[in-house]
């Protein structure tokens, strides 16, 4: 399944999302037309290998290998799940923590990937797992949205409307089992599926805890 719009929009301009994406492709821009694309990613992209936790500059890749991408493909389908998830989300959180919670997503799904593959030297570089925990957040506060979704059916392929619960939902587990199947060959690089569930995971919890928190002030302001 891949989602092509939801079906609500946002109430508010979506400006944090879109400078996101522009960062990305910015970023991206730098990363193909530099002098050393291999250096450069070797740089700045997460290499677990490197990591000394005693060292905080080799920390910094944990945020930095979220603006770094492997091709057109990967970058396209990230910013593209960004910008229909991302602006009701926005809209929800308010710009300022709706960025906190994107890079901590990315942050916290770079850390899940690394601890299943702890001694690789190969690069992680993407922001599935930030984009991921956007999706997770929009899971919990819009699982009724309609997402224009096209679904394979055989040799055709069809448009559904299906609810974002339902979808993402389908998403997530997929991650999970693709996790499950990657952990014997973490050594030798492919997807990071576990990026996307620590991500998902981490927009999920962050969005339950806003939810009961709001649920919470409007009980107090009825009981006075």
């Amino acid at each position: 399944m891949f989602p092509l719009r939801d079906t609500y929009r946002a109430r508010t301009y979506p400006f944090v999302t879109y400078i996101i994406i522009a960062l990305n492709v910015l970023v991206f821009l730098i990363e193909i037309t530099s002098a050393n694309v291999d250096e450069f990613i070797t740089k700045y992209a997460l290499i677990p290998a490197l990591v000394n936790f005693s060292n905080l500059e080799s920390l910094t890749p944990f945020i930095s290998s979220q603006f770094l991408h492997a091709g057109l493909l990967h970058i396209l389908s990230n910013m593209w799940f960004l910008r229909i998830f991302g602006d009701n989300v926005e809209d929800k959180f308010g710009g300022i923590f709706y960025l906190f919670v994107y890079l901590l997503s990315g942050l916290i799904g770079g850390f899940i990937q690394y601890f299943f593959a702890v001694d690789s030297t190969i690069p992680m570089l993407g922001a599935s797992g930030a984009v991921a925990g956007v999706l997770g957040a929009y899971y919990v506060f819009f699982p009724h949205h309609k997402v224009e979704t096209l679904v394979p059916l055989g040799f055709f392929v069809t448009r559904v409307n299906i609810p974002a619960g339902i979808m993402l939902f389908y998403w997530f587990i997929t991650q999970i089992f693709s996790g499950v199947g990657s952990i014997a060959i973490a050594q030798i690089g492919g997807v990071a599926f576990w990026a996307h569930v620590g991500g998902f995971t981490t927009g999920w919890i962050i969005a339950r805890l806003v939810n009961n928190f709001s649920k919470g002030v409007e009980e107090g302001e009825l009981l006075d």
